[in-house]
């Protein structure tokens, strides 16, 4: 009954949102938002906790609809860790657009971005409670409109209406694709329910090969997975950063979680090659995206193709999951998915963190160029803290949480040793080291990102911060931030939490091959050696058990006879034993040395100039410039106008180049297709000349084939 009441005061906040934006005047609607959207958000949190405390088995029934059955809201420990992620990320949103949306008031209805932002909201929830297909695919589809719409904010602007028209058509086919997946699953069970999808999962070798490709190409779409993120780099830049912090952090987890339900839960795979798939494709989504998020200077722009890189790496801990699945490794399966919902719930909070940033830098600042931005830690202190912590997140640097799910993907994948296809350990291998390259390569990312932004001297005589941010912004950001170093900090109770909906899918519990009992004095019988763990409590690894509840702060696996490796790891310690190293050092150097040395100050020499002017600082196109020219190939500059400037005719004073790139997506799928379906729509158009007589024959010809189909079919 508390669930159900939850479940019901939350549908009855987003009512209230949705009517009280179209009664309230345009400048109460960003406050009512900060209100009712909070507390919606809350409820949600409250919904999220709740499901994965008291566990499974919350069902409610709604109606019946004739010849397709009963629609059902259902809570499950899945559903329940995706609820709760996305509550966190909606109540941040909610605070920040406090303040935020406030510059777009006399400009753009915010009436209806209100409707917007509780009709998707609610939506959002629907999907995750929905315990049948049909519920589900209204959920989404509804979800896919609002997000359009959510997008198209700024309509009057041709720019937002074109990236809005390219993400709703490639959501609609997503979702064509997924309604035929589950037709095909469900024609063989004995309704449209997920427990009777579930119980009725025997089907032939190709209807699963169907399922699995129409569903991870559905989703994926969503999920932003290559080659199905053609529409993220557009939508990204031009929708409001308080939007774009919802599609990264709320709406792109949707994809993972379809992909999640039909193919670990629904229909969980039999054979290794889907799970390779995955894994190669979220490599593939994770390198390119890094790459391209090198190469960019607008921030939002970064961000978005910053988002392939991380759902990328969110697919291949889940594409492993499912190759260990098949290989019968149950163990090693969970914590390939502990680290693939770790992950994909790192990168909502900092991902949301981030944008956040870029809005209030974009607010202040009047633009996202880096290449014109410098120096705003200077003006903007809290927010450059703040945005700093999330740049440490995603670079996966210790103590923050991107540090513990990308370090426990890579060690997942180094379990491959335990397999027995050679061609399936080369595939591990390769995809780790690749993994191992993008995690460089976003490190170099957001040493330009923070650099450039916040540190130095502004690159433009004419950008001048306007004021400091609003204390709403400086709150969301703040409770992002919070979250970053609490799930890095504490990460053997976000194992025992992530455990709950995996041991559900792999039918074997998971935190004790990854947290063991180093609180108590006795191992668990059959876990691990009694002399194994003694080694580890002399190494310190049972400190602090008499003031936290809970195993102890070790992430550990010890490996079987055939990988016998150890590896393990504790952010705690490590943030321990780094503050004690800084807090020695500050005193060595400002307690002894300072004090014994005889400080004077002189102007700071800038080779030879008065003042160092913006134009001859380093830039972001010119920080990112060893990334252009190493992956030279994939980015594929084509030089389209050389002009130089002479003296005389003889003396060349500038030489300008003006190169065109063509994204890597667009050259080797869309363009391609572009082409095919050209020829053909081409080919077609031939065929209206206006002879009847051939009319009459195109007509017959139609006839006979449905015949003979009719016959043989």
């Amino acid at each position: 009954m508390v669930l159900q009441s939850l479940i019901l005061l939350f549908f009855v906040s987003c009512v209230l949102g949705i009517a009280t934006s179209l009664l309230l005047p345009e400048t109460a609607i960003a406050r009512q938002i900060f209100w009712v959207g909070s507390a919606a958000s809350l409820l949600v949190c409250a919904i999220g906790v709740a499901g994965l405390v008291n566990g499974a088995g919350f069902s409610f029934h709604l109606w019946t609809l004739p010849e397709l059955g009963p629609l059902t809201l259902t809570l499950d420990y899945l559903s329940s860790l995706f609820l709760l992620v996305s509550g966190l990320i909606y109540l941040a949103t909610s605070i920040f657009s406090r303040r935020y949306l406030e510059r777009y008031a006399g400009h753009f209805s915010l009436r209806m971005f209100g409707v917007v932002y509780y009709a998707l909201w609610a939506s959002v929830a629907i999907i995750l409670l929905a315990g049948d297909v049909v519920l589900f695919l209204i959920g989404w589809e509804v979800m896919s409109i609002l997000a359009y719409l959510l997008v198209n904010f700024q309509a009057r602007d041709y720019e937002n209406r074109g990236a809005g028209y390219l993400m709703l058509g490639m959501s609609e086919a997503g979702f064509l694709a997924v309604t035929l997946a589950f037709l095909i699953l469900g024609s063989s069970a004995g309704g449209l329910g997920f427990a009777s999808l579930r119980a009725g999962g025997l089907m032939a070798g190709g209807l699963r090969w169907a399922v699995f490709l129409l569903s991870f190409a559905g989703f994926g779409v969503k999920a932003g997975l290559f080659p199905f993120n053609r529409w993220m780099r557009d939508v990204y830049a031009v929708a409001p950063a308080n939007a774009c912090a919802l599609l990264s952090g709320v709406l792109l987890n949707l994809g993972i979680y379809g992909i999640v339900r039909v193919n670990t839960d629904l229909l969980p795979v039999r054979s290794t090659a889907p799970g390779l798939i995955v894994l190669a494709i979220g490599t593939i989504s994770a390198l390119v995206g890094i790459l391209y998020a090198n190469r960019e200077t607008d921030l939002k722009t970064m961000l978005a193709e910053s988002s392939t890189e991380n759902m990328g790496i969110v697919a291949a801990a889940l594409g492993a999951g499912m190759v260990f699945v098949a290989a019968h490794a149950p163990l090693l399966a969970g914590i390939a998915f502990i680290a693939s919902l770790y992950h994909m719930m790192n990168h909502a909070v900092y991902k949301a963190l981030l944008f956040h940033g870029a809005g209030a830098v974009d607010t202040t600042m009047g633009t996202r160029d880096m290449d014109r931005l410098g120096g705003l830690i200077k003006v903007q202190p809290w927010i450059s803290g703040f945005f700093l912590v999330g740049v440490l997140a995603i670079s996966a640097l210790p103590p923050f949480n991107g540090f513990v799910s990308e370090w426990l993907t890579l060690q997942t994948l180094l379990q491959s040793a335990t397999l027995q296809s050679a061609g399936v350990k080369v595939v591990f291998a390769l995809c780790g080291a690749l993994l191992a390259l993008t995690a460089a390569l976003a490190v170099t990312c957001f040493v330009k990102v923070y650099a450039m932004t916040f540190l130095g001297i502004s690159r433009s005589n004419g950008t001048v911060a306007s004021g400091r941010v609003n204390r709403s912004m400086r709150v969301a950001m703040g409770f992002l931030a919070v979250i970053c170093l609490t799930l890095g900090l504490l990460p053997t109770y976000t194992i025992a939490v992530l455990d709950r909906p995996v041991s559900r899918l792999v039918q074997v519990p998971v935190t004790s091959a990854l947290v063991p009992p180093f609180f108590s004095a006795r191992a668990r019988p059959g876990l691990l050696p009694p002399a194994f763990v003694a080694e580890f409590h002399d190494l310190g690894a049972q400190v602090g058990s008499r003031l936290l509840p809970g195993p102890g702060l070790v992430v550990l696996h010890r490996g079987g006879t055939a990988n016998p490796v150890v590896f393990a790891m504790s952010t705690t310690y490590s943030a321990f034993v780094l503050l004690l190293l800084l807090a020695v050092a500050f005193g060595l150097v400002y307690g002894w040395a300072m004090r014994r040395t005889t400080r004077v100050r002189r102007a700071v020499w800038a080779g030879g100039l008065r003042t160092l002017l913006p134009e001859l600082t380093y830039t972001a196109t010119g920080f990112s410039n060893p990334v252009r020219v190493t992956f030279d190939a994939i980015f594929n500059p084509t030089e389209v106008e050389d002009t130089s400037e002479t003296v005389a005719q003889h003396f060349r004073m500038a030489i300008r180049r003006v190169f065109e790139e063509s994204h890597i997506l667009d050259r080797v799928f869309y363009d391609p297709i572009h082409r095919i379906v050209r020829k053909v729509a081409l080919g077609l158009a031939r065929m209206h000349h206006g002879r009847l007589n051939a009319y009459v024959a195109y007509v017959l010809l139609c006839l006979l084939a449905v015949l003979l189909l009719g016959r043989y079919l």
